[in-house]
């Protein structure tokens, strides 16, 4: 396993890192604990969940799951989910932050968080608001580092020239979707990334399972996979995009590795990117992401994949 730091920070954490969105909602405690049991055995250090995921449960799951490793890796979990009704939606309000980590430290069982990410940007509260909260949360030893998710290119700028001035702790990191079919990214976060040294963290770089070479066009998507269960992941199953998949596929192969391989590695191979999410049911889903990632892409195989994407 590579290991790297997030961004300029000084948080080192591994180049795959497990997310734990399937936590408490495909899979349940004992499932979820050999998944984080094989992450461990194969040299994974950064765990990545939420508040919103299982309403909590993925937390509580992740944290029995670690039990007395807990400190020998990074543990990210995120604050403010959208709150869909209620008086109060401010999910970036000072009273929301520190409420939330306090859930979060509960539910995971440990007094620290090592890497606290704002899930998704908050229009009710002035960025301000939301950088100083997370600023006492670190001075007070319950965060050790803050990040941003979900956020647009001139955000990321915002609240990086605000805590400046502020002189509070600063994003290091942001979280963002990122694949090689989804790579809007590109365009504004990541430059925005390179410019302020924060270290890019892609979610769905599999693409919800369309870059895992187990679909194929005119096919019925395979019973009980994500595409055939949550139809809206499907929209993404166009002609267009398995035409690109069938290229891809191609230059996965001419080198001797598999798409799964391509969409894991290709990301990899990018400078700002500090570590990939990939998900797991099963222990042997971790492996399988594991050793996808062992590949160092040569730059032949990257001039490749750009003339196939454009």
């Amino acid at each position: 396993m590579e290991y790297r730091q997030l961004g300029r920070s000084g948080l080192t954490v591994s180049a795959l890192g497990l997310g734990c969105n399937n936590f408490g909602m495909r899979i349940d405690q004992e499932q979820s604990s050999a998944v984080v049991q094989r992450a461990l055995d194969s040299g994974i250090t950064f765990f990545d969940t939420a508040q919103m995921y299982g309403k909590g449960t993925s937390e509580r799951y992740l944290g029995a799951a670690l039990g007395k490793r807990r400190h020998e890796v990074v543990v990210a979990t995120k604050f403010g989910a959208p709150i869909a009704d209620g008086p109060d939606r401010a999910t970036g309000s000072r009273r929301n932050v520190i409420r939330e980590c306090e859930d979060s430290l509960r539910r995971l069982d440990t007094d620290y968080i090592d890497l606290y990410y704002q899930h998704y940007p908050d229009s009710r509260t002035p960025i301000e608001e939301t950088l100083t909260a997370l600023d006492d949360l670190v001075r007070q030893g319950k965060v050790r580092y803050i990040a941003s998710s979900n956020v647009a290119g001139w955000q990321i700028a915002d609240a990086e020239h605000l805590a400046s001035n502020l002189g509070t702790e600063r994003f290091v990191g942001t979280q963002v979707e990122w694949s090689l079919l989804k790579r809007a990214a590109e365009t504004e976060i990541v430059p925005a990334c390179r410019r302020f040294g924060m270290g890019v963290v892609p979610y769905f770089p599999l693409a919800s399972g369309l870059l895992t070479g187990k679909y194929s066009s005119g096919t019925p998507f395979p019973a009980g996979s994500r595409l055939e269960t949550v139809p809206s992941l499907a929209a993404d199953a166009t002609a267009e995009n398995f035409a690109t998949i069938d290229r891809l596929d191609a230059v996965a192969k001419d080198r001797g590795h598999s798409i799964l391989e391509l969409a894991i590695c290709w990301l990899l191979a990018q400078d700002e990117v500090s570590s990939v999410l990939t998900g797991a049911t099963s222990p042997e889903q971790v492996a399988q992401n594991v050793a996808a990632s062992a590949w160092r892409l040569e730059p032949e195989a990257i001039a490749a994949v750009a003339e196939v994407l454009g």
